[in-house]
């Protein structure tokens, strides 16, 4: 692993441990040219993914990108990073079992915002304002309709 302080690309491994339910390995490393400690992460992952874009696009896939995304979402709001980590480990596994190698970034909105619905009301409120481009209050009164006609109706079957 390249230490990120010289570029050395020789280090050592001090320490492992599994990480987020045994689904990473974090590993604290010591660059044996600097002497600089830093952390690293192993995920398994099961097939490249490449994600279409609205106007046909194609990019790699970003865990990074969709986990930074819910913590901003979350921001403030009482919900713990584990079960942070919990929603992103969620929607990319449901992604690596479609089977597909290609997946629009539309699908990746819809999962992250299902998953959030069930974690966080104000979280999936958040997120679907930056994912569906509200323009207007209207479009933040539309939703929250929505989301009491369903709380509602799942009441009524209970």
């Amino acid at each position: 692993m390249r230490c990120p302080f010289c570029g050395n690309p020789d280090s050592q491994v001090k320490d492992s441990r599994p990480n987020e339910e045994g689904s990473a390995i974090r590993r604290r490393r010591a660059c044996l040219s600097c002497g600089q400690r830093f952390t690293t992460v192993e995920r398994v992952q099961l097939r490249e993914l490449v994600v279409v874009k609205q106007d046909g696009r194609r990019a790699p896939f970003d865990r990074d990108k969709i986990s930074r995304s819910i913590r901003i979402a979350l921001r403030k709001r009482p919900v713990s990073d584990e079960q942070m980590e919990q929603i992103v480990t969620g929607v990319v596994r449901q992604l690596e079992a479609s089977g597909d190698t290609e997946v629009a970034s539309a699908r990746i909105g819809e999962l992250a915002m299902d998953a959030l619905k069930e974690v966080d009301g104000v979280g999936y409120v958040r997120f679907a304002s930056v994912y569906r481009d509200f323009t207007e209050a209207r479009d933040f009164s539309e939703i929250l309709t929505l989301m009491e006609s369903k709380t509602q109706q799942s009441e009524q079957k209970d």
